[in-house]
């Protein structure tokens, strides 16, 4: 019955994401929301800080669940009651982040840690001897999580200085066990030649993740419009906040997703392609748009003021960390220098960050949207054999 609960893997193409995937995903289009609109009411360095930790917990708990359903066949009754579990359990991690260093720290640590360890116990039981190696990678996972679980735990019960302490000691563990390769005394170390994934299904269920976010974005600026219609400039900040996540779209999903995905494909070592390219630097990714859809509704919301520190920090960061994040997702995919467009891009935001005082929200944010949209028509540009040889006649 466990060997049943595996996906069938297939020769020249990668499994199909499933119906149930995306219907777990729907738990983090909210957790999305509730990080964008917990950075926009605690618009200060402490607020920041503590949302950047809760969205890294975020991210953490959804890219381990898209690892293991990489083995696990969704389409099975228990993987989807799995799922199911962990939609339940995700949707109180959501409600509990604004929350998360007050009165709900518990609730969002339990929830957590169910998600953490239930899923790696499940997929623990559901490899039973079918796959040795990546039965004892998990049985160090499970170590590692454990471990960082009781620090999860205790954070969420104490409070103050010591919630923080003990959060980030937990999620500095955690990042740390994949790059290390999960070494458990007794058990070894972890290899990513046992990671044997399918990188198109972690690619395709990635780039998922970026339309999560992005659609986060265009639902922000959607409902700020609707809130600000008398205000002047509402107008033209709302076009370009919808003008800048159609940029930010482009320069991922023109050629970038599709070039990855590629790239994991035919990569001889796909678990070492995985754990950079997407495990880790997709967060710069999704972080960027985050941090850009705040800016977007701070564009709406205060459009004729002048630019301060804190502001100018959200305008100018979002597109960086997206920028750098693509940037380095597309240098690691595909085994090539650093986009030059997207070097000029942080160039120009350098640029305006050194001139922050003589700007108007409104106007910082048009100046941070036309750069996108350079970076993006750059690439329109300058990849047109990339463009031809990816979808050219000789690929069908």
């Amino acid at each position: 019955m466990r060997r049943g609960l595996l996906r069938t893997r297939h020769a020249g193409g990668h499994s199909q994401v499933t119906n149930i995937e995306l219907f777990f995903d729907l738990v983090f289009v909210y957790a999305v929301t509730q990080l964008s609109h917990t950075l926009l009411h605690g618009l200060n360095t402490t607020g920041a800080l503590q949302v950047l930790l809760l969205f890294l917990a975020v991210w953490w708990v959804w890219v381990f669940t898209s690892w293991v359903t990489n083995w696990l066949d969704p389409e099975r009754p228990l993987v989807r009651l799995l799922l199911l579990a962990l939609m339940l359990a995700g949707l109180l991690l959501s409600i509990a982040l604004p929350e998360a260093f007050g009165a709900r720290g518990l609730l969002f640590a339990g929830a957590y840690v169910f998600m953490q360890v239930g899923r790696t116990l499940f997929m623990l039981w559901a490899l039973g001897d079918a796959a040795p190696a990546n039965t004892r990678n998990f049985q160090r996972i499970t170590v590692w999580l454990a471990i960082s679980g009781a620090l999860w735990l205790a954070g969420g019960w104490l409070d103050g200085q010591w919630r923080w302490r003990l959060w980030m000691a937990a999620l500095m563990l955690e990042y740390l066990g994949p790059a290390l390769a999960f070494p458990v005394p007794g058990l070894g170390r972890s290899s990513t030649t046992d990671w044997d994934i399918d990188g198109g299904h972690l690619a395709e269920r990635c780039s998922q993740f970026v339309i999560i976010a992005l659609g986060e974005s265009v639902l922000v600026t959607g409902s700020s419009f609707a809130d600000t219609l008398a205000q002047p400039h509402a107008l033209l900040a709302f076009v370009s906040a919808f003008v800048g996540s159609v940029a930010m779209w482009w320069i991922y999903f023109d050629l970038g997703a599709e070039r990855g995905s590629r790239a994991i494909r035919q990569s001889a070592d796909p678990g070492r392609t995985a754990r950079v390219a997407y495990t880790y630097l997709h967060l710069l990714i999704v972080a960027g748009i985050i941090v850009s859809a705040v800016a977007d509704e701070l564009t709406l919301r205060d459009a004729s003021q002048r630019v301060d520190t804190i502001g100018g920090a959200v305008l100018l960061g979002g597109p960086a960390l997206y920028l750098c994040g693509n940037a380095w997702f597309k240098k690691t995919a595909n085994s090539t220098n650093l986009p030059l467009s997207h070097l000029i891009g942080l160039g120009l935001l350098a640029i305006l960050a050194s001139t922050l005082a003589h700007w108007s929200v409104a106007s910082l944010g048009m100046a941070t949207t036309a750069v996108l949209v350079l970076v993006a028509l750059w690439e329109v540009c300058s990849l047109r054999s990339v463009r031809q040889a990816l979808r050219g006649p000789a690929t069908h």
